[in-house]
């Protein structure tokens, strides 16, 4: 097993918490238990990963005297909404749960975010613990405190930061997410080698056929590193005032893809991927990167089995959406762009003619 830390510290108070990597850690109750100030948990889940792992969970906490309850709710990108964060609430009223009745996460990001944003809310905030069990949850999503819900006019626009009090990646629960998954997953993990280490990058180029092939030591490998560099963005930088807004390179195209197509037709990380080529290709046209650097990224994408290519919409449709995403200041979008492969910026110049040039080389033909 590895830790890596969140370090979070304001004033007087310590809101750290540590991310513990490993296999087999999903029934190793001593590193949940220092983090449970009551002796009944709330277990949040869907109807996919329930049937996997949360008996496991519950035995292994019934052996220890911990008390849970279930909650599981239906699985996919289009559930996360009020309506479905609504059955949380519901569960939670009516099971009497109190201010240190602690909710756990036991899902991919989707279930993070909805049981993130009902602890941060139910009785205005109790205890909340990550065990993610998808690549992109485990490496991206359940570190950091964001948590939130989707509306049809905009992705993760109702939302609060909120941490965790400790996320815990069982490595094993990798073993049953389907490959269309876990290459989604891969896509944050090329993100961060392409904003903040070019070394971590070049390792992903030698060790991509042994991530795809889930080989336990490159997956370990990846997790760690994708979390220790989450993990210094978040702390300098926890609610996304500066640094942090690198972490969302390729999203904001990417928001606006998973929104055209509806939410779930395209995989979160199928849509950075794409969005990721796509602000790669904004920076070629800026003049920030060179084509040899566009190609690195178009290859490692393609060596992933990751889309290169966005859907067909017209431009105008793309803009309307990409100006829903978070980041527009004033009216005016925010692009994270590539300086070089390991170093990412923010720009608000960038012209619209070559905005549009890149959207329409980097969309589907048909």
């Amino acid at each position: 097993m590895q830790t890596v830390r969140v370090e979070l510290h304001s004033g007087d108070e310590d809101r750290s918490y540590p991310i513990h990597i490993g296999k087999g850690l999903l029934a190793q109750t001593d590193l949940l238990l220092p983090h449970l100030p009551q002796k009944r948990v709330a277990i949040v889940t869907n109807t996919t990963v329930g049937p996997l792992y949360l008996a496991l969970l519950r035995t292994a906490l019934e052996g220890q005297g911990i008390a849970s309850i279930e909650i599981t709710l239906p699985d996919g990108e289009d559930h996360k909404n009020g309506q479905t964060l609504n059955l949380i609430y519901e569960a939670l009223l009516a099971q009497r749960c109190e201010r240190k009745t602690t909710l756990i996460a036991l899902g991919g990001g989707v279930i993070g975010d909805l049981t993130g944003f009902a602890a941060a809310t139910y009785l205005r905030g109790v205890p909340f613990v990550q065990i993610p069990t998808t690549l992109l949850a485990q490496v991206d999503s359940s570190v950091g405190g964001k948590t939130g819900i989707n509306h049809p006019l905009g992705k993760n626009m109702i939302g609060a930061f909120y941490q965790p009090r400790v996320v815990i990646a069982d490595s094993d629960t990798l073993n049953t997410l389907p490959d269309r998954e876990l290459r989604a997953g891969i896509a944050e993990v090329i993100k961060y080698g392409l904003i903040r280490d070019v070394q971590f990058f070049e390792w992903l180029e030698l060790n991509m056929i042994r991530l795809v092939a889930r080989d336990p030591d490159a997956l370990n490998t990846a997790i760690r590193r994708s979390c220790e560099i989450k993990a210094e963005i978040v702390a300098a930088d926890e609610r996304e005032g500066g640094v942090r807004s690198l972490l969302n390179l390729g999203h904001t195209f990417g928001h606006a893809i998973e929104n055209a197509m509806g939410y779930g037709v395209w995989l979160h990380g199928e849509a950075v991927a794409a969005g990721i080529i796509m602000a790669a290709e904004l920076s070629r046209r800026l003049k920030l990167i060179n084509e040899y650097d566009l190609e690195r990224i178009r290859r490692i994408f393609q060596l992933a089995g990751l889309p290169i290519v966005a859907p067909k919409f017209l431009s105008e449709d793309y803009f309307s959406l990409m100006k829903l995403d978070k980041k527009v200041e004033e009216g005016r979008m925010r692009f994270i762009l590539l300086n070089k492969i390991g170093k990412a910026m923010m720009s608000h110049e960038v012209p619209t003619s070559i905005l549009t040039e890149t959207l329409v080389t980097c969309m589907a033909n048909e």
